[in-house]
């Protein structure tokens, strides 16, 4: 995703020279040719990224689009406070984007990790939060908050994520994207977690015959609540996926459309990361293994889900 981005961005900077990237003095091997070829759409805000913040404001209010970047909760939670009294509040041109969400940075720590991002940037008015799924996803999201849709946060895994999507997609923002169309039950997935969720609704098919439908929810705010309300309708179960708290994050918007619409007996499950602090350290896979992140242990979830009740799927009259 991280190439994709850039990739996409050096287009955009080419064809509009409001296009303007701040960086937090990181991702040079990433970066570097950009600044080079845009010297006068490329600041280096060094590490101090409530500089950066304000800076991208003050730039955005005078008619650029900029994006800052730095990698997991260095541009969101260290200058959070610039990003809602500054971008937000002034509706300003400002894509803050992460590179690492979740636990790309596994080895690093927690400190490297980003898992309580999402539930917060979604709180703050005017802000829209969106979390590709693969690298088609980025591609199209970053030219869609790349043309001037006020604050916004694009989060993105790392590298290497593999590519979902097998043909052209038609990515709106707010719109989920369905992968695997059914009727036994729905994965609602976001960001990185897309490759995982559909993996596991393959491996339902061919151990248990299920047929279950893959949202990709790649837009959290605003959340397609309409599709939300359809999956349940239409498939009676629901399994949100995320690498993230459980608390705020995907689960908790889907919980909320599901509460506010009252569709009736629909089972539900929030799968993600606890309410704790990771104190384990290894890489991105070995920690989602860890923390039942991986296709084996979502299938089961899934299936086990399934099994404790009959399903009370809403028939049409």
């Amino acid at each position: 995703m991280r190439t994709t981005f850039i990739d996409t961005l050096t287009e955009m900077a080419a064809a509009d020279p409001r296009v303007t990237l701040v960086t937090g003095d990181l991702g040079f091997g990433v970066v570097q040719k950009f600044a080079e070829r845009f010297p006068n759409q490329f600041v280096n805000a060094g590490v101090a990224e409530q500089n950066m913040t304000g800076l991208a404001t003050g730039m955005a209010l005078s008619g650029r689009i900029v994006f800052t970047y730095s990698i997991a909760n260095f541009p969101t939670l260290r200058p959070l406070e610039q990003i809602r009294n500054d971008a937000a509040y002034h509706n300003a041109n400002v894509v803050v984007v992460a590179v690492g969400g979740g636990m790309s940075y596994g080895a690093f720590g927690m400190t490297h990790h980003a898992t309580e991002d999402i539930a917060i940037l979604r709180s703050l008015p005017n802000m829209k939060v969106v979390a590709p799924g693969d690298p088609a996803e980025t591609s199209a999201a970053t030219k869609k908050v790349g043309s001037g849709i006020g604050p916004t946060y694009l989060r993105l895994g790392r590298a290497g994520e593999p590519m979902v999507h097998t043909g052209p997609i038609d990515w709106q923002l707010g719109k989920a994207l369905t992968t695997r169309d059914g009727n036994d039950a729905t994965i609602i997935a976001t960001g990185a977690m897309l490759a995982t969720a559909a993996s596991a609704a393959d491996q339902l098919t061919e151990t248990h015959g299920l047929k279950v439908r893959v949202l990709s929810m790649h837009t959290i705010k605003p959340l397609d609540s309409d599709a939300v309300v359809k999956a349940a309708e239409e498939t009676g179960t629901i399994v949100t996926l995320e690498e993230h708290s459980i608390l705020g994050g995907l689960g908790g918007a889907v919980a909320e459309v599901l509460c506010e619409a009252c569709v009736p007996g629909v089972k539900f499950q929030r799968i993600g990361l606890p309410s704790e602090y990771i104190t384990e350290v290894g890489n991105q896979d070995y920690l989602r293994e860890f923390h039942g992140l991986d296709v084996e242990t979502v299938a089961a979830k899934l299936a086990a889900l399934l099994q404790q009740q009959p399903s009370t799927k809403r028939l049409a009259a």
